[in-house]
């Protein structure tokens, strides 16, 4: 009985992802290559289609072995550089002039028909009980693949039959990517060249996380909530946790997560210590306050709660970026730069990290400290300068203000403020300063007695 209710749940997942231009058959399985943990006919499906030309190359230098020279090459660098980093830049090999592209993610203009028929080319694919092990017959329940690259691997339990800490305990205890007595480890499930995120599933409860580690595994709740409580409100229409294949893993939605949203953190040696996959809420905050402002313009006010260790950073962080890399429907940036006030007197640490963290081209973040010259100095030249995201303090925010102003009435640009912790600063000088954003009638109404709360700022 529990089999056959596992089956159902993957039959609705790929039924509901096939219809919507995933890639799904019956037998898809036996065409996985374990030992490079790659889908080769949507890889070399991808490398056709996209850069013919290169393929040619390839054939021509390599004859028939053009393929296992190309999979061979593409095992290497995963091992070498992490899933996430070659997905998004590619892999060079001896005889082509570029680097060749794996995925094209959505282009920032839709101007260019190139890149949109490219887009249009990626091939997503749902591959179900895949044996991934090169030491024995263990499979695991769904796989996702993106051109031939595993980005996520799913397990499913039955609420009839199972629980979610099922699924939990299943990755924890029997999909270790290092078990003891192997001599290699799994590449599908090893970290950080492997699958980019594990997801725990069950009919009403969706968990997740994006590195295997045996026993000492951590998965974080990838719930929507249920009216303020844990977990997810009903779904008379099927699954409560539809909204998994549904939503997240819809084709624009996927695409987007993989090429804008992840983020690998790395350490001093600049090795991949972490991959950060955004929580349901993260994800719902970021789409949602993009959404409002493309809809209604700038000059609105927006009021973001997060609860205690919820990831506020991570989410001002995203958001930041998302915002400095917004264009209207013309194609014309609506902000020239992004302002995150910090209401600390010295700026946050982590928020500084999370915010160079996601940084994907060097040089548009700049944090006002006020070392190399006066803070107005700074802050001058990094609005001036066209910085698209400048970090300051609450205590900063006046001389902000002030070249704001100035470059918006000389200039015509525009600014958005994220205030980070507006609420704990409200009273006293520095929430005086940073209530210079309100307009003149919230002043005046300050003024007669009124209140401004966190909601107005």
């Amino acid at each position: 009985m529990t089999l056959h209710r596992e089956i159902a749940f993957e039959n609705d997942i790929c039924a509901d992802l096939s219809a919507v231009g995933w890639l799904y058959a019956q037998g898809d399985a036996a065409a996985y290559d374990r030992a490079r943990a790659l889908f080769p006919a949507d890889l070399l499906a991808w490398v056709q289609e996209t850069q013919g030309k290169a393929w040619e190359t390839l054939v021509k230098n390599h004859g028939a072995a053009a393929e296992g020279v190309l999979l061979d090459r593409l095992r290497k660098q995963l091992d070498n550089r992490g899933t996430l980093d070659v997905l998004r830049h590619g892999i060079e090999l001896l005889g082509l002039r570029h680097p060749l592209s794996l995925v094209q993610f959505k282009p920032a203009l839709a101007m260019n028909p190139d890149l949109q028929a490219r887009y249009a080319a990626n091939r997503l694919r749902v591959v179900r009980q895949v044996r991934y092990s090169v030491h024995n017959e263990n499979a695991l329940d769904l796989v996702l693949f993106l051109n031939g690259l595993p980005v996520a691997s799913a397990e499913l339990k039955s609420d009839f039959t199972q629980a979610i800490e099922n699924a939990v305990d299943q990755y924890r205890f029997d999909r270790n990517p290092k078990p003891a007595g192997q001599g290699s480890a799994e590449p599908l499930l090893d970290f950080p060249r492997g699958a980019l995120v594990h997801f725990a599933v069950s009919n009403s409860d969706v968990r997740m996380t994006t590195r295997l580690q045996g026993a000492a595994t951590v998965f974080l709740p990838f719930n929507r909530g249920n009216d303020g409580a844990a977990g997810n409100p009903p779904n008379p229409a099927g699954h409560a946790a539809s909204y998994l294949w549904q939503e997240v893993w819809a084709r624009e939605s996927w695409l987007e997560i993989l090429g804008r949203i992840l983020v690998a953190k790395r350490d001093s040696k600049k090795r991949i210590s972490s991959v950060i996959f955004p929580r349901y809420h993260q994800l719902d905050v970021i789409r949602r306050l993009v959404a409002s402002v493309l809809a209604e313009g700038a000059g609105e006010k927006y009021l973001i709660q997060h609860s205690a260790g919820s990831g506020k950073t991570n989410s001002i962080a995203w958001s930041a970026h998302f915002l400095a890399d917004l264009h209207d429907a013309n194609h014309a940036k609506l902000f020239d730069s992004i302002l995150v006030v910090s209401d600390r007197t010295v700026l946050d640490a982590q928020l500084q990290e999370a915010i160079f963290d996601f940084e994907r081209t060097a040089g548009v973040v700049a944090t006002i400290t006020g070392e190399s010259q006066s803070k107005s100095g700074e802050l001058a030249k990094a609005l001036s300068g066209g910085k698209k995201i400048v970090v300051c303090t609450i205590q900063t925010f006046p001389f902000a203000l002030t070249a704001v102003r100035e470059l918006a009435a000389t200039e015509g640009k525009r600014f958005a403020v994220i205030a980070d912790e507006a609420h704990s600063s409200q009273s006293g000088e520095a929430a005086a300063k940073l209530k210079q954003i309100l307009s003149a009638e919230e002043l005046k109404d300050l003024a007669d007695g009124g209140e401004i709360s966190s909601e107005d700022l």
